[in-house]
């Protein structure tokens, strides 16, 4: 029986550090979301649960988790480049602190330490359908 976890401190710090931060995101957008803070977007909805997903599946050494890190770790931060670019630049100041934890994201994610070792991972087999 294949065992899961949800945090995976044998990895290289970077991956480590960046499953944490995932979390940590995910969860803070989805806690503020449903206290009434913001509201709850789809938009707002998508990028924290996949966060969620993408460090789970980091941590289980799995390629889809990466790949799905780097989305939704480079896809706020291309949204707010695209407003602060067609729309005044205020937009860019308005959530610079999460600017900056998402900048690190990416950072940590594509660090040459992070990519090499998640290029190791082994390939997983495909279960068979039917059954």
């Amino acid at each position: 029986m294949e065992k899961r976890v949800w945090v995976n401190p044998r990895q290289p710090q970077t991956l480590y550090i960046a499953q944490l931060l995932m979390y940590f995101q995910g969860g803070i957008s989805l806690v503020f979301g449903m206290l009434g803070a913001r509201a709850v977007g789809v938009y707002t909805l998508t990028i924290a649960v996949g966060k969620v997903l993408a460090a789970f599946g980091i941590a289980n050494e799995r390629r889809w988790g990466y790949r799905l890190g780097v989305v939704v770790a480079v896809v706020p931060v291309a949204l707010l480049v695209l407003l602060a670019v067609t729309d005044t630049p205020r937009w860019l100041w308005a959530d610079a602190f999460g600017l900056l934890f998402d900048v690190a994201l990416i950072a940590l994610l594509l660090y040459p330490t992070s990519r090499d070792y998640q290029r190791h991972w082994p390939k997983q087999p495909r279960r068979p359908r039917g059954g």
